[in-house]
């Protein structure tokens, strides 16, 4: 693949697809970690000339502007951090983009209004798309890919417009690839993995291939009640999914026979109802049972201590982790401890460390982590699980064209 380096960018109209899909709270951004990744590949287009035009999508719009998903907040904060104006087209290829691109001069930046905003850019119907993508094309030059998070999708800007320009990989992206290539091609060992987050199903893929892959793969989050229920445990009102039981102890049995070692809560914090992650209002009957011992009327929220304990032994000899998913419902103080223990373990420890997905990422971010001190914080959970899965990814097929 070509790096924007390979490309003669002086006063040409730039295209650069990011991923800016952040948290927003109204229209306050509560997590611009995605914003600051991709900054450094702008201003490098900036420096050397470019006119530089900015896409995202935000959200999941249903095809037609809608006020909430808007990327106005984006652009200013965007502005902030590259130390100069960034303009707004409060369209996607409307008159609005039109007059914002045609505007821009040498070494100025604009962003567009929400991708998804256009029907076409996720449609499924390969005219539709690729239309899109031609109106995409008309406002550029060049195309840069750098939005890691949305290169495991087929969508307009990210797969169909690079073949209509002259196209290269942005610094993130870069960065990105070769981190995964550690973690799948040049791995060095204890090779452990933490998986966390709601939904076994989710992590289907990524578990079957890394069976043949990793020493140890730790589980917590929603998804470990499935595993415990497969083991006999009763789990209570805890998040299940049945129809995984099967697919687990294949899981399991596999393991056993190929020296992956699976380990799972030996203790859970527990509630009789979910916590209110906006108040943080106290939880009355928190308590701590073993991971065997999870009442009939009550929810396993986070690992307990004596799992925390058990996570960071595992993971202290490790030489490379990749951690996907929190451990624990992370956004109310009473079950954070779990998804904090894992983090610190990264923090003390010496392993190459990749923290992968949104909300693992914004948990070392909120609870307070420097993130110098992890090896790689992935701007894109999905696209990695599936690069893990040895999935083809159509955005980055699409810039190796």
């Amino acid at each position: 693949m070509k790096t924007i380096e390979d490309l003669d960018v002086a006063g040409r109209r730039v295209f650069v697809r990011a991923d800016l899909n952040v948290p927003l709270s109204g229209a306050t951004i509560t997590d611009d970690g995605r914003i600051r990744a991709v900054a450094p590949t702008i201003a490098k287009l900036v420096e050397r000339g470019a006119k530089v035009v900015v896409a995202s999508h935000l959200g999941r719009p249903k095809g037609e502007p809608d006020p909430q998903f808007s990327l106005a907040p984006v652009a200013v904060r965007l502005g902030e951090i590259l130390g100069t104006p960034v303009a707004f087209a409060t369209d996607t290829v409307g008159e609005s983009a039109k007059a914002t691109v045609a505007a821009l001069a040498d070494g100025e930046v604009t962003l567009l209004e929400n991708l998804r905003f256009n029907a076409g850019e996720t449609s499924k119907d390969d005219a539709e798309r690729g239309a899109f993508a031609d109106q995409l094309a008309d406002l550029a030059d060049l195309y840069v890919g750098d939005g890691f998070g949305a290169v495991h999708r087929k969508h307009a800007s990210v797969f169909d417009l690079p073949a209509r320009l002259p196209h290269a990989v942005g610094d993130l992206i870069a960065t990105e690839v070769g981190v995964l290539k550690r973690l799948t091609e040049e791995v060095e060992r204890p090779y452990v993995v933490v998986l966390g987050g709601s939904k076994v199903s989710d992590k289907v893929g990524v578990i079957d291939n890394l069976l043949g892959k990793a020493d140890r793969i730790l589980i917590g989050g929603g998804m470990a009640y499935t595993f415990l229920k497969a083991k006999g445990h009763e789990v209570g009102i805890s998040l299940l999914q049945e129809d995984q039981i099967p697919t687990v102890l294949d899981y399991l049995k596999r393991g056993e026979e190929s020296g992956v070692e699976f380990v799972l809560p030996v203790d859970v914090a527990i509630s009789g109802s979910f916590p209110d992650t906006k108040t943080f209002a106290p939880v009355e009957d928190f308590e701590v049972v073993g991971a065997d011992g999870i009442p009939a009327d009550k929810e396993g929220l986070d690992i307990g201590p004596r799992t925390r304990e058990l996570f960071a032994a595992k993971l202290a000899d490790a030489k490379t982790v990749f951690w996907n998913g929190p451990v624990g419902v992370f956004e109310h103080p009473a079950f954070a401890e779990g998804t904090k223990a894992v983090a610190q373990a990264l923090v003390d420890g010496d392993a190459f460390s990749v923290v992968g997905g949104g909300d693992s990422a914004a948990a070392v971010r909120i609870l307070g982590f420097d993130e110098t001190k992890f090896g790689h914080i992935s701007t894109g959970g999905g696209a990695s699980l599936e690069y893990l899965e040895g999935k083809t990814l159509p955005g980055l097929a699409a810039l190796e064209g």
